[in-house]
């Protein structure tokens, strides 16, 4: 092995010329690595589509809408429908610590201005928005993207569904829009929403269908398509489009703990929306059908308590006096199947059902009585009076082991205490011991008992006889319970 010794000095100077050379090097090979860089051309991502042709198709049809109305107190719970832009959500906060203008101390209303959106759907100067843009609208204007502000006549209104056709008188043909199919929306498809939020201007913003047949519990109608695309105050009325510039929805209510998005809007369905809006321009009002019951949806209990293997269906708990349902002998107890040849699962479907139809018109519903299906026939009125429309009760929950109910003869005094006609009969509930089956089941004192296994109650002692003879059957107690002016079913077990 060779060994090579060299003084201080001379070690300095090999280690600094050593060091240079590597210096070099390394310089010599960062501009090489340079040139190179610079003749390398960067490789095309295939990234998110763009918006851009959309938007300048579509955005000349998107309008913004101003009136002047009365300010409402902002809603307090998680899900509401989107404010036009002008009714802060400060106005709750102020409304609970300094009086409201619902308050009995301060009635005086104050009226600004709220601005929403809206969409031009027929060169004839028909525009849509929702119903919560105009409500109480002294004045409605809408402004077109030139900037023109035209005044506005409302030509109709739903409130059921959250709708509002305007007409404006535009000096030039304008720009319009064209529906899509909601029934072939899919979730992940990509939407675009153009609008007016906060009073910006129109404003795209683009995300996906996150879910479909959202029930927000605003109505029987409920049907929203659920998009993450950001809406927010003031977008109210705007459309959804898809890519390919159809609208696909009208944006009407956020998921919001506080006013603003977090990602969780709803939209009513372009389909839904497209007939209600037919309907207002040729009527000004939506004419729906009406049967006249209360209905609540069916759960496991419930189902095998009538005999049922399933709990498709919607269970009649109350039929309305002189209605079309009481005039074609449906009676509480009755589970609607099917509509016309078409399947009912649910209260929700059963109520949009009869309201697509016209009064007077002539259905065939299937329902389940008495451990059988029959056929019935019935001629539908007309709902003219939103009190009228089937109010849903809950089905009941868990069971227990004991009923815990204390029973008390339905009295004429207690009749007149609850405003029970004379003619009612049955059996009052005095108390419910708490932690009970009963108790679990929301049955409270003041109920009345009216029917236990469908046979009709004219005292306590028919109903402990009717329960005793559920008990030593092995089978749950149905109960038709009435509460004010609602009833409903209740399945109460003995295990």
């Amino acid at each position: 092995m060779l060994h090579v010794s060299l003084d201080r000095g001379r070690r300095r100077t090999l280690q600094i010329a050593t060091a240079a050379v590597a210096a070099t090097a390394v310089l010599a090979f960062a501009f090489t690595n340079l040139s190179t860089a610079q003749d390398r051309v960067a490789p095309s991502f295939a990234g998110p589509p763009s918006f851009a042709d959309v938007v300048d198709y579509v955005s000349p049809a998107v309008v913004n809408i101003s009136v002047m109305k009365v300010t409402q107190t902002m809603p307090t719970s998680g899900l509401r429908r989107l404010p036009p832009r002008g009714e802060s959500p400060l106005d709750e906060f102020f409304g609970q610590f300094f009086g409201s203008p619902g308050a009995p101390d301060f009635q005086m209303p104050r009226e600004r201005e709220a601005l929403g959106s809206g969409f031009v759907i027929g060169d004839d100067g028909y525009v849509a928005t929702n119903r919560h843009v105009i409500e109480s609208a002294s004045e409605v204007f809408v402004t077109l993207q030139s900037g023109e502000k035209l005044p506005a006549t409302i030509v109709g209104q739903d409130q059921q569904t959250d709708l509002a056709l305007l007409k404006i008188d535009a000096p030039a043909e304008l720009p319009t829009l064209r529906f899509g199919d909601s029934d072939r929306a899919r979730v992940g498809d990509w939407v675009l929403a153009i609008g007016n939020p906060f009073g910006l201007g129109g404003t795209a913003t683009a995300g996906i269908i996150s879910a479909r047949g959202r029930d927000i519990q605003s109505g029987i109608y409920d049907d929203y398509l659920q998009i993450d695309a950001p809406i927010n105050q003031g977008n109210s009325g705007g459309p959804v489009f898809n890519a390919a510039g159809e609208v696909i929805g009208i944006n009407t209510a956020i998921f919001s703990p506080n006013g603003g998005n977090i990602g969780i809007g709803f939209a009513i369905p372009s389909n839904q929306a497209r007939a209600v809006i037919e309907e207002l321009k040729e009527n000004g009002s939506v004419s729906r059908g009406w049967l006249g019951v209360q209905i609540q949806d069916l759960d496991a209990d419930l189902a095998e308590g009538l005999g049922l293997d399933d709990t498709d269906g919607a269970l009649i708990t109350d039929v309305v006096s002189g209605s079309p349902a009481q005039r074609a002998g449906l009676v509480p107890g009755d589970v609607v199947m099917e509509f016309d040849g078409k399947p009912v699962d649910s209260t929700k479907t059963l109520g949009r059902f009869v309201a697509e139809q016209d009064s007077g018109s002539r259905v065939s519903l299937t329902v389940w009585r008495d451990g059988q299906s029959e056929e019935i026939d019935v001629e539908l009125g007309e709902l003219d009076n939103p009190a009228k429309t089937a109010r849903l009760s809950p089905a009941a929950s868990d069971v227990g082991t004991d009923l815990g109910l204390v029973l008390q003869d339905l009295t004429q005094s207690a009749r007149d205490q609850l405003g029970l006609d004379a003619d009612t009969e049955g059996a009052v509930v005095a108390r419910v011991a708490p932690g009970s089956t009963a108790a679990r089941e929301g049955i409270e004192p003041g109920d009345v008992i009216l029917q236990v296994n469908q046979q009709r109650i004219d005292s306590a002692a028919d109903v402990l006889d009717e329960l005793a003879a559920a008990r030593a059957e092995g089978r749950r107690a149905l109960l038709l319970v009435r509460r004010g002016d609602a009833q409903r079913f209740v399945a109460l077990d003995f295990a």
